[in-house]
């Protein structure tokens, strides 16, 4: 199993009140010593109780509300923590929102939406860590970004363009963090079984029915898109596992990498 730096103290996880974030919070709270949950959602301050319940208080769980697609609050975020806690160790971005229309029918507000927080969030959030961890010579930065981010969808477009920004900027960052002892990775997971996917087909958060589940597994030809070679959709625990690996002392000679967590369903491309 894949071991966190014992000297690692301070963990930051944004997008954390519920999904693939609130996963990746519970995956890492038994190897920091404080854990910092951001959303700019309220449910992630009842992520944290029941994270510190859970770990019986051998953890310290707190929670506050930020908007990753406003700078100042995420300046804000980092200065608060450093004076409370000392700076980050660890940063996993995993906030986003998700847009399912075309590249002909998607609206202004819903574009400048969809990049604020995919593309925006991801570069203040990664750029403020950094920074902050090349002042202490190490830390481990992970973004979660999305598969979609290199393969075109004929719905997406949006979410499409603005994850492939987050994805570019990201190894562009890495590159240059690199020589400072900081490493910076991506995952980059396919159809998980969210809020965020649910909503795209139900109304609220109820499982989806069996012609949507068959429908992601099988693929969509009309739609240009494959399958899932695995047969099943993932859940929010394997992208936390993979998250788990990328900031783990077994991932120390990793750095600019993204890691594809899909199935197969972009043939790793």
């Amino acid at each position: 199993m894949s071991t966190i730096d014992s000297a690692t103290g301070v963990v930051v996880i944004t997008g954390a009140a519920g999904g693939i974030g609130a996963a990746i919070a519970a995956e890492l709270a038994d190897h920091a010593r404080i854990v910092s949950l951001w959303d700019r959602d309220p449910r992630v301050h009842e992520v944290a109780r029941e994270l510190e319940v859970r770990t019986a208080g051998s953890v310290s769980v707190h929670a506050i509300e930020v908007d990753v697609s406003n700078h100042q609050e995420v300046g804000s975020g980092f200065d608060r923590l450093a004076a409370e806690h000392g700076p980050a160790d660890i940063v996993v971005h995993a906030a986003g929102v998700v847009s399912s229309a075309t590249a002909l029918d998607v609206t202004p507000e819903e574009w400048e939406r969809c990049v604020a927080i995919n593309a925006g969030g991801a570069m203040y959030v990664a750029q403020r860590a950094a920074r902050d961890m090349v002042a202490a010579g190490r830390g481990s930065i992970v973004v979660v970004s999305s598969n979609a981010a290199s393969t075109p969808r004929v719905g997406m477009a949006a979410y499409c363009a603005a994850k492939a920004a987050a994805t570019a900027y990201t190894r562009a960052l890495a590159l240059q963090v690199a020589p400072h002892g900081v490493r910076v990775n991506l995952v980059s997971p396919g159809s998980t079984d969210t809020t965020m996917l649910r909503g795209m087909f139900n109304e609220g958060d109820q499982a989806l029915d069996e012609a949507a589940h068959t429908g992601l597994l099988d693929g969509d030809p009309q739609a240009y898109r494959l399958g899932i070679p695995l047969r099943r959709i993932a859940t929010p625990a394997d992208i936390a596992a993979a998250v788990r690996f990328l900031v783990s002392d077994d991932a120390r000679h990793i750095t600019m990498h993204d890691l594809r967590v899909d199935g197969g369903a972009t043939l790793d491309m």
